[in-house]
């Protein structure tokens, strides 16, 4: 099934969102369920005027809000299956979707001669579960412009921390055999750098949802490659690569991310599984520093 057949909600109801396909107009991939873990676990919204631009995508077993002024996703959120997790070959063919206008999403040209990764928000293997056909679409999905963002490639693929986390993730439930639901997105700052027509986010958090025995349990953290993005350094067109330095991974309350983001998540606060003795910001050296 082509991507334009998917189910897509618009906010077209509000001044400023994109013209885009009904929910009506439609075909097999439902998106975040809110539902999966048996107990509500509902995506984040995102505040205003941010939520007036956004629009809803729906892809095989996630969901991405695209925040069309900065061209990013503002949320996405996905269901993971531990149980029913399959391998997929890796496709790194990165397509727009063509339910919305190019110009609403952060496209190749972000990416092209420097040192920036598309960064996904969904990782790819996260989603990819179920029968064949379904894993392959989820795969194929992650692979959309809507679902990255700029990420310098000492972070998007250090495997001890960002990479590192979202293996601990993935890992937890294959080996534990839980659902989770995973909630990812940018932290979209006013004085995010700009460069090539977007702003560069520099940080990014992601809140991890399961149901614990006796209901819903979260966690959240927060990472920032501000230290490794120096707009001035990189390349408008071609150039060099510059040098790069560290960056950071903190466990934090998932109301600082609220506070840091303006995102709403009320059941996911409510749900904070970090003892109440820890205050502050954690840094996370390796997945074994993690409290659960």
């Amino acid at each position: 099934m082509d991507i334009d057949e998917r189910s897509t909600k618009t906010r077209a109801d509000v001044t400023g969102a994109p013209d885009v396909p009904p929910d009506a107009a439609t075909g097999e991939a439902a998106g975040f369920d809110p539902g999966f873990l048996s107990v509500p676990a509902t995506m984040p919204t995102m505040p205003d005027p941010q939520a007036a631009a956004s629009v809803e995508l729906a892809y095989e077993h996630f969901t991405v809000m695209l925040e069309t002024t900065r061209r990013f996703a503002g949320v996405t959120g996905v269901n993971i299956d531990g149980t029913r997790l399959v391998q997929v070959p890796r496709d790194d063919r990165w397509v727009f979707d063509d339910r919305i206008p190019e110009e609403l999403q952060a496209g190749p040209e972000v990416y092209a001669d420097n040192d920036l990764d598309r960064g996904h928000l969904v990782r790819r293997n996260d989603p990819v579960w179920g029968e064949p056909a379904e894993a392959a679409r989820a795969n194929t999905d992650t692979f959309r412009f809507t679902n990255a963002a700029p990420q310098a490639s000492g972070f998007n693929q250090s495997r001890e921390l960002w990479l590192g986390l979202e293996d601990h993730v993935l890992e937890h439930a294959r080996v534990h055999e839980l659902k989770l639901s995973v909630f990812t997105g940018p932290v979209l700052a006013d004085d995010d750098p700009p460069y090539r027509g977007i702003r560069i986010p520099l940080r990014f958090w992601k809140v991890e949802a399961w149901h614990d025995g006796t209901g819903l349990a979260t966690t959240g953290f927060v990472v920032d490659q501000s230290p490794l993005v120096d707009v001035d350094k990189l390349p408008r067109e071609l150039g060099a690569v510059p040098p790069l330095g560290p960056f950071r991974t903190f466990q934090v309350r998932i109301a600082d991310i609220v506070a840091l983001t303006g995102l709403s998540m009320p059941d996911l606060v409510a749900a904070e599984h970090l003892p109440r003795g820890v205050e502050g910001w954690r840094a996370i050296e390796s997945p074994e520093d993690i409290l659960v």
